[in-house]
């Protein structure tokens, strides 16, 4: 009986690398914003939106998000009356907008911008 012995070169399978440079995606810059009143929360991305636009920026959005909401039961009284309850909630109000390949004039614009209190945002580069 005779054995078969097979060598493997591993210097002829060498693994297929991507070319970073040939496919690289578009950046985009997501802006989330949160607010408790719906009308502060339009007003301000409304001016996001107008900033972006004076700089010939592409935007996507403004997408409305869920709105959360919180609600939270307490007593009216502090001992007996236990069917004496109030009901309070708290909305939180998102929006979200996307920015396709921004310039660097874009992004500094966008952090010297002044937004009223109470409106909380998010930046992120994806």
């Amino acid at each position: 009986m005779a054995t078969a012995t097979t060598t493997t070169d591993k210097t002829t399978a060498a693994p297929r690398r991507r070319k970073a440079a040939a496919v690289a995606a578009p950046q985009r810059l997501r802006i989330k914003v949160r607010a408790y009143e719906h009308n502060v929360l339009d007003a301000s991305v409304r001016q996001i939106i107008n900033t972006a636009t004076r700089y010939d920026a592409v935007i996507a959005g403004p997408i409305p998000l869920p709105t959360e909401i919180k609600k939270y039961t307490v007593n009216r009284s502090t001992f007996i009356y236990k069917d004496a309850r109030e009901q309070f909630e708290m909305r939180v109000h998102k929006r979200v907008i996307d920015i396709l390949d921004p310039s660097p004039k874009v992004i500094e614009a966008l952090t010297n911008l002044s937004l009223p209190s109470g409106v909380t945002i998010d930046v992120k580069m994806i």
